[in-house]
């Protein structure tokens, strides 16, 4: 294992963390957008909610992973990659009432994205402290090789 293995592990968070943020902020600014993508009748659809996948950065299967750590060959993972930004299909889009509104259907209604400001807020918030644990823990990984550089003077 090399001395930058921690560095390493904590600088695959920070930077999936930082991918999710985005997606994130991405949602929160899209939130009334009604005319996003056209679909394959030609008319428009609002905005989707996106969300980012993780995965681990070792794609070993789990066997390889138990006879590493078994044998003492490998004793922690690689990291984590963001593996795809996904859109939210499962949560419907939401109809409100606008007759006003130039994307209105016959009855009124307009078709708004299925992006939930307060759900996005704690997806900010929870990625925010990820990224954080992730900074603390590459600091405490820095201090230590800084102290054992010091042990050499």
């Amino acid at each position: 294992m090399s001395i930058f293995h921690a560095m390493n592990t904590s600088g695959s968070g920070l930077t999936a963390q930082r991918l999710r943020m985005d997606t994130i902020s991405s949602n929160i600014a899209n939130v009334d957008t009604t005319r996003a993508t056209v679909n394959a009748d030609g008319e428009y659809e609002p905005y989707r909610r996106k969300m980012t996948v993780f995965s681990p950065k070792d794609t070993n299967s789990f066997s390889s992973i138990l006879q590493k750590n078994i044998h003492n060959t490998q004793t922690s993972g690689n990291g984590v990659k963001v593996s795809r930004i996904i859109e939210d299909e499962t949560e419907p889009f939401k109809q409100v009432y606008n007759p006003n509104h130039p994307d209105a259907n016959a009855d009124g209604y307009v078709e708004m994205p299925n992006v939930d400001p307060l759900k996005e807020m704690v997806d900010m918030m929870s990625a925010t402290r990820s990224y954080e644990a992730n900074v603390t823990s590459l600091n405490a990984s820095k201090t230590m090789l800084m102290k054992a550089l010091e042990i050499g003077k």
